[in-house]
């Protein structure tokens, strides 16, 4: 029994001491909030995650509209971009599917691409236009 006594009281006495060097360790934690840690990328998170379902759109204008391609002006690459309309490409207007003799020059349009690997070619999955761009099916 006196054995378990001092063993405690070892015990005790020992936590007595850690005790002040971890409350030494929490006034410098608060003086990190005032420095807080850089980013690698200078953005909260990861950059690639953000938009990651508008990667691959293309926004500008319709230059001009046929059954082959659309030619967009007013693209962020700053040039006019052809884009190849395939069968499979989708026309949607005003959330609503429409076909391609509806879109006219001077349309703002996001056109949904597919870039060809090896010949560079951008496809057209999805041409969009109008105001009800988040029920796209």
């Amino acid at each position: 029994m006196k054995v378990q006594i001092v063993f405690l009281s070892m015990l005790l006495g020992a936590g007595s001491l850690v005790a002040p060097a971890v409350a030494q360790v929490t006034p410098s934690a608060a003086q990190d909030d005032k420095n807080p840690p850089k980013s690698s990328t200078a953005r909260f998170g990861d950059p690639s995650g953000t938009g990651r379902m508008y990667q691959d759109n293309i926004y500008g204008v319709i230059k001009e509209v046929n059954a082959n391609e659309i030619i967009l002006t007013k693209t962020a690459a700053g040039t006019d971009q052809s884009v190849k309309v395939i069968k499979k490409t989708k026309f949607i207007q005003d959330g609503k599917l429409s076909s391609p003799d509806k879109f006219k020059a001077g349309d703002k349009v996001i056109v949904d691409v597919d870039k060809n690997k090896k010949t560079g070619v951008l496809s057209a999955k999805r041409v969009i236009s109008g105001v009800a761009f988040v029920q796209i099916p």
